[in-house]
C-alpha cells in the first residue's frame, strides 16, 4: 500500500512538472520593415519552435532565418542574401528569456496579463539585450503570448544598400506570437 502511494505521488509530481513547460512548433515571428519608399520588406515565418516554462518563466525562441516568407520573392532572396540576413552562414535567430514579473502573470487563472521580458536575442552571429511587454492570455490550459518591439539592424551588423537608400527600416518592428496549448 505505501509503494502504491509513493508512486501515485511520484506520477502526480512528474505530471505537474511536466505541465509547467510548454511547447509549440508553429509559433510565428513577423518582420516588418517597410517604409515610405516600399511597402514590400515585410514577412512572416510560422514554423517557430518556442518553449515557455511557466513555473520559472522563462521563454525562448529559435527561428529558421530561410523560413521567412516574403510576398515578393526577390524580397526573400534579398533577406537571405549575405547583404542581408546571410542565412547561409546564420542560419538561425533566437531569444532566451524570462519574465520578470512572474508573481503578476497567473497561469493557473484565465485572464489577460502584461508580462515584463528581458532576454538576449541572438540575430546575424550578434547577441544583444532585450526588454519588452509581453501580452499573455490564459485559457483553461492554453496560454497565448503576443510581444511587440523593435530591433535596430545595425546593431546586428545587418546593413544592405536597401537600408542606406531609405527602402528598408533601420528599425524594423518584429511581433512575436504563441499559442502553447
Amino acid at each position: 500500500m505505501k509503494k502504491s502511494i509513493l508512486f501515485l505521488a511520484l506520477v502526480s509530481v512528474m505530471g505537474a512538472s511536466y505541465a509547467q513547460k510548454k511547447t509549440t512548433t508553429s509559433a510565428t515571428i513577423s518582420f516588418d520593415a517597410t517604409t515610405k519608399l516600399d511597402a514590400l520588406p515585410k514577412g512572416d515565418n510560422k514554423t517557430v519552435v518556442a518553449s515557455l516554462d511557466t513555473k520559472k518563466g522563462t521563454v525562448a525562441f529559435e527561428s529558421v532565418v530561410k523560413s521567412f516568407s516574403f510576398a515578393n520573392p526577390k524580397m526573400q532572396e534579398h533577406f537571405n542574401s549575405g547583404m542581408w540576413m546571410d542565412s547561409d552562414k546564420f542560419p538561425k535567430a533566437t531569444f532566451k528569456g524570462t519574465i520578470s514579473n512572474l508573481a503578476d502573470v497567473k497561469f493557473a487563472t484565465d485572464g489577460t496579463y502584461k508580462a515584463n521580458v528581458t532576454g538576449d536575442l541572438t540575430i546575424h552571429g550578434v547577441t544583444k539585450p532585450v526588454t519588452t511587454t509581453a501580452t499573455v492570455v490564459v485559457s483553461g490550459k492554453a496560454v497565448t503570448t503576443t510581444s511587440d518591439f523593435t530591433v535596430a539592424l545595425a546593431d546586428y551588423g545587418v546593413n544592405g544598400p536597401a537600408i542606406g537608400a531609405g527602402k528598408v527600416a533601420t528599425d524594423p518592428k518584429i511581433t512575436v506570437m504563441a499559442e502553447f496549448k
